[in-house]
């Protein structure tokens, strides 16, 4: 019988040792801005810089420009495009300034400085290593546009691939990596595959007028939701949804929108998509084969907005001179939550894990 109390009291302090002190068990924080939302501010437009807001997962900690509070005050540059991640670190693409700041992404703290082989950089994507940024070079020159191939190691720009007009967002699919050129200063309709072995476009995909953003499924299939050309054009074009098989690159489901509508901002998770039109959310399952007739939430205004574990961030850039905010929304509960106050045009809404 003693001897069984000691065991169990060797046992107990070990536990209790083991759940007080096992970094497993309670990791240490890598830095003051992980788990929560960054916000790319993208600033004014003719002058001034971008900036980043940090937002805490439960909404009780709101940062603004975390670059600047953490670099002597240093700016990321105008206008900032985009915020691209690897491993640790963040790369903020600043479009105007043709430079991509490389900081860490837990503590905002500046690594390096790309200010070379880029011309008017849009979207970062990395694969094993290699960065691929998207490129307009001159908006009014349909020929030189290109992704630049960057080494991550080296930090040095490799190849310049060659692309059509207008190329965007981007998105890395196994080896591939998927663009959807969605015009520039012009309408472009098409998506661009590039072999990330070998730097080659492997084809291009003729899709909707205005792909403007792109998702996966879980059976690796891509979304891509084309805006349509807008009416003020003249030559309105209506909008539309499709899926991509991408082991063959074929389109597998058209659906089209009315010619009137135009939406944006496709974003999902668990199955689920979701997509902004005239002031309405909607959401449609990856198994659906035709386009959601009800909206889900309505009256709303967005510049960008992205669907994170249930809730529904959207950015309102209000005047587009004076600092925006970022709108929280219960999907669930199809309800309000919060709003949150953020740079001037708030852009893009990223979750730092």
């Amino acid at each position: 019988m003693k001897n069984s109390i000691l065991l169990l009291t060797a046992l107990f302090s070990i536990f209790i040792s083991c759940s007080d002190d096992d970094p497993i068990s309670n990791p240490e924080p890598l830095g003051a801005y992980q788990q929560g939302l960054l916000i790319s501010n993208e600033g004014p437009f003719a002058s001034g810089h971008g900036s980043v807001t940090f937002i805490s997962r439960d909404y009780n900690r709101v940062e603004q420009a975390i670059y600047q509070s953490n670099n002597a005050n240093d700016n990321v540059g105008n206008v900032l495009n985009s915020i691209g991640f690897y491993e640790d670190k963040a790369y903020l693409v600043a479009n105007v300034s043709n430079k991509i700041t490389v900081v860490d992404r837990y503590t905002f703290e500046r690594k390096s400085l790309f200010l070379s082989g880029l011309n008017n950089p849009r979207y970062f994507e990395a694969v094993n290593g290699i960065g691929f940024v998207t490129n307009w070079g001159d908006p009014f020159d349909e020929t030189d546009d290109y992704v630049a191939v960057i080494d991550l190691s080296s930090e040095s720009v490799i190849a310049k691939v060659p692309v059509d007009f207008g190329p965007e967002k981007i998105i890395a699919l196994g080896s591939k990596i998927y663009i959807a050129h969605k015009g520039g200063y012009g309408h472009n309709n098409k998506v661009t595959v590039i072999d990330t072995n070998n730097y080659v476009v492997e084809t291009e995909i003729e899709v909707g007028d205005v792909p403007g953003s792109m998702v996966a499924d879980f059976k690796g299939n891509l979304w891509v939701l084309c805006e349509g050309v807008p009416a003020w054009t003249g030559n309105e074009t209506n909008g539309s949804l499709l899926r991509i098989n991408s082991s063959s690159n074929e389109i597998t489901l058209k659906l089209d929108f009315k010619t009137q509508e135009h939406p944006q901002f496709l974003t999902g998770e668990l199955g689920e998509f979701f997509y902004y039109l005239n002031g309405n959310i909607y959401k449609m399952r990856e198994s659906d084969s035709a386009l959601p007739i009800d909206e889900e939430l309505s009256g709303l205004y967005f510049y960008t907005m992205e669907v994170i574990d249930g809730t529904l961030y959207g950015a309102d850039a209000k005047d587009y001179a004076s600092n925006g905010s970022i709108e929280v929304y219960n999907l669930a509960e199809k309800s309000f939550v919060t709003s949150i106050p953020a740079g001037i045009i708030p852009g893009g809404i990223y979750f730092n894990e």
